[in-house]
């Protein structure tokens, strides 16, 4: 049986990140991926956006590692030659009633450590983007785009650079503590193989809380059920009017049907958001199917702040799950990392609920990580 220092559950830009960093540090590190490529289930159906940070709560990880992450993913993209593009946003308040709301987040986003917000009137809104109307708007010059892909591939390359490992097509079935060390029993290319590993970070999107039943040891509190949503983008057919990403006041945890744009101007409308009816759902049997129909909410939630969208411009697109620990009607938590504090597991790590921002703080993540695994 091969033994390890660590083993990484999850290729999407998360495992990578942390793959990377444990690999930095010295430890002789796999990554386990069920998949036959990386980042085939959150990391490659997002909107890629770089967030600033705005609408966290204050104190939470989420406002921390955005923020932490944020910067770094800029200097990480400028010295490994990312693709990206710091495009700026505008958070729009359409009608006057909204108006408090938009203070708040900017209040808000204080507190978070953003401070380059600049509260814009509709005139002021409007000189910026003419295609745009709303009553009032936050820009925020920090927010980006960025090419996820390249992100990924970026920190595959550091992982293995650094020594470490990606192993495709591996699929964990279990994990069990034995003599001071995890067996990590993986199927792979129709074998069934161990590994030994010191530690273990669970980072499996889409699989992570359903993987904690598959640990022994871990307690119910540790075990979350896992819920889904599904988000659906449409692209616009034509040349974007707008230069920034455009995003309406949130409700709630959801973001709204926002505008953003990829690295190539291309504008595209998403996501919305509608729970997935089993709670109980296997991640390898989701559908990522556009239905056509659903347009007919995008037109009308677009058009508060671009009247203008003409009729027939959207075009199915793709679709994201998002993992959640939570159900409808209940708050959004918290990021969920559980290490041995938590739990009483040494040298285990379960990444739970990590959705958006998961891209923009991959890197903070990861230096969290590391940090409860005390190798700092």
């Amino acid at each position: 049986m091969e033994t390890v220092d660590a083993v990484v559950i999850g290729a999407g830009v998360v495992g990578l990140a942390v793959g990377r960093a444990l690999a930095r540090l010295g430890l002789e590190t796999v990554v386990l991926e069920k998949e036959s490529g990386i980042g085939r289930g959150v990391s490659s159906r997002s909107s890629e956006v770089i967030h600033a940070g705005l609408y966290y709560p204050a104190g939470s990880l989420k406002a921390r590692l955005c923020v932490e992450g944020r910067a770094r993913l800029y200097d990480y993209c400028e010295a490994h030659q990312v693709p990206y593009r710091r495009c700026g946003k505008l958070v729009v308040a359409t009608e006057t009633s909204q108006l408090p709301g938009l203070q708040a987040l900017a209040a808000r986003s204080l507190v978070n450590g953003v401070d380059d917000l600049r509260w814009l009137s509709a005139d002021e809104a409007q000189a910026l983007e003419p295609a745009l109307r709303c009553q009032a708007a936050l820009l925020s010059p920090s927010t980006g785009i960025v090419d996820s892909h390249a992100l990924m591939l970026s920190l595959q390359g550091g992982l293995e650079a650094a020594g470490g490992s990606l192993a495709l097509c591996s699929s964990v079935q279990s994990l069990r503590q034995e003599q001071g060390a995890w067996v990590v029993t993986v199927y792979s290319d129709g074998v069934e193989m161990t590994l030994r590993a010191r530690r273990v970070i669970n980072a499996a999107g889409l699989s992570a809380a359903q993987l904690t039943r598959q640990i022994e040891g871990l307690g119910p509190a540790h075990r979350p059920e896992a819920f889904f949503s599904k988000g659906c983008y449409f692209a616009l057919a034509g040349r974007s009017p707008f230069d920034r990403l455009i995003y309406p006041l949130p409700q709630d945890a959801w973001l709204g049907v926002h505008l953003t744009l990829d690295l190539a101007g291309q504008a595209r409308f998403g996501p919305d958001a509608r729970w997935i009816e089993s709670a109980h759902a296997q991640a390898e049997a989701f559908d990522y199917q556009v239905e056509p129909e659903r347009a007919e909410a995008f037109y009308s939630d677009v058009r508060r702040y671009w009247p203008g969208l003409p009729d027939g411009a959207l075009q199915p697109a793709y679709s994201g799950i998002r993992p959640k620990i939570h159900g409808p009607n209940q708050p959004a938590p918290d990021f969920r990392i559980d290490g041995p504090a938590q739990h009483g597991l040494a040298g285990l790590v379960n990444l739970l609920g990590i959705e958006s921002p998961g891209l923009t703080s991959c890197l903070a993540l990861a230096e969290e990580v590391a940090a409860r695994l005390d190798l700092h």
